[in-house]
């Protein structure tokens, strides 16, 4: 079997995928490359069963599939259902509803849900890289609209200044080229939670873009800050501004509003990790991102710290 398959459409995938010996034998190739690894202890002497399915450790002695240590283990959920669900949730632009994916699929709407919320905490990246070169920074904030709020929940400044009531901060930093983004979900929009990200994340001596916003005064010291006054209707000057992370913000909130329509201060991390895999990785084909998402299945999420309080 190659390593990996080109998947034109759904079509393609769920003909190719037609039953769980071969989707097993794909997550093999794509988790082992061919070399079978122990999940428990790492060991890579590993034998076969004839059944093409199962693997025996020679070092630990535990049998295990292609499955263990993966979103889909203790999943009752084929997995070419899996599969569907992975490449419809990372090839839609703005995603796609557990209602929805339910019905494509024919599960309940729990276990879609579920399922995709798996899928977003796959895809996350885990260990980004440091930015350089040109670097947008801006903060925005989700929580729906005030019309649709009773009136003293409504837009307005909590008591610090550094939020909205009922609204959950989105900070978001957007490397220009090549371009990538890394969205966090802070408690607030202040200086003291922004500049330790900021800092974590963009490499010293990189151009810094942000508009005025007092808590990013002081970075002109690791940084070439440059600020875009907003409050003086400056937008542009020269190849400084912000308008491709806030781009990245529109297309955030369409998403959210038109296909989820509410979203959880609680689960707000793991959509903004969906919509950036999708954003990392938009010049690459449908089939691609579907292999790269797979090749990271090892991240598991339980129903129990999913629904944890």
């Amino acid at each position: 079997m190659s390593k990996t398959n080109n998947f034109k459409s759904i079509l393609e995938l769920m003909t190719h995928f037609s039953d769980e010996k071969t989707c097993l034998g794909y997550l093999a190739e794509m988790r082992w490359n061919g070399k079978p690894k122990c999940p428990h202890c790492k060991c890579e002497k590993i034998y076969s069963f004839s059944d093409s399915k199962r693997y025996k450790c020679a070092k630990c002695r535990k049998q295990f599939t292609a499955r263990v240590k993966t979103i889909f283990e203790d999943s009752k959920i084929p997995l070419q259902k899996w599969f569907v669900a992975i490449y419809l949730a990372t090839s839609h632009k703005k995603g796609i509803s557990s209602m929805q994916l339910s019905r494509d699929i024919d599960v309940t709407q729990k276990t879609s849900w579920f399922m995709l919320h798996r899928i977003r905490e796959m895809i996350k990246n885990s260990s980004p890289e440091l930015l350089d070169g040109e670097i947008e920074a801006d903060e925005t904030f989700i929580g729906g609209k005030n019309s649709n709020k009773h009136k003293e929940q409504r837009k307005i400044l909590n008591e610090k200044g550094t939020g909205y009531v009922n609204m959950a901060p989105v900070f978001t930093i957007l490397k220009r080229s090549p371009r990538m983004i890394v969205s966090t979900v802070v408690e607030e929009a202040k200086g003291e939670i922004l500049k330790p990200i900021i800092r974590k994340s963009i490499k010293a001596g990189s151009t810094l873009i942000t508009d005025g916003f007092g808590g990013y005064h002081g970075l002109n010291k690791d940084y070439q800050h440059e600020i875009i006054n907003h409050a003086q209707d400056e937008f542009v000057r020269g190849n400084f501004h912000t308008n491709t992370v806030e781009g990245f913000f529109s297309l955030l909130k369409r998403g959210i509003t038109g296909i989820y329509h509410f979203v959880s201060p609680k689960h707000l991390q793991r959509y903004c990790d969906e919509f950036s895999f999708r954003y990392n990785t938009r010049e690459m084909s449908e089939s691609g991102r579907f292999n790269l998402a797979l090749a990271q299945c090892d991240s598991r999420l339980t129903y129990e710290r999913l629904i944890k309080k």
